[in-house]
């Protein structure tokens, strides 16, 4: 499936490595190499972890095709009302063979 009707919209990338990554996607390529703008990183942490979930800036960045998951789109609304500080979930394991 293509990704081109991805572009120019917000995105949220769940990496092999369970990382979870959110921007605006501004190009990909057929080995689903992805370029995303005002790309962010959120870390969610555990309910037993006292510090608060956060999120850290990367800006533009490139995610290798093989790294990339799952890509979907954003519902910019929804997640603009969500504190995400306050959000507390179980880890995203990584989907690496062993």
């Amino acid at each position: 499936m293509s990704l081109q009707h991805y572009i120019d919209k917000k995105v949220l990338i769940l990496t092999v490595d369970g990382r979870t990554l959110l921007g605006t996607l501004l190009s990909t390529d057929q080995m689903t190499n992805l370029v995303l703008t005002e790309t962010v990183e959120r870390i969610i942490r555990t309910s037993d972890d006292d510090e608060p979930s956060s999120q850290v800036e990367h800006g533009l960045y490139l995610i290798r095709g093989d790294n990339v998951v799952i890509c979907g789109e954003v519902d910019e609304k929804i997640d603009g009302e969500i504190d995400w500080t306050k959000v507390k979930g179980e880890v995203i394991r990584d989907t690496k063979n062993a």
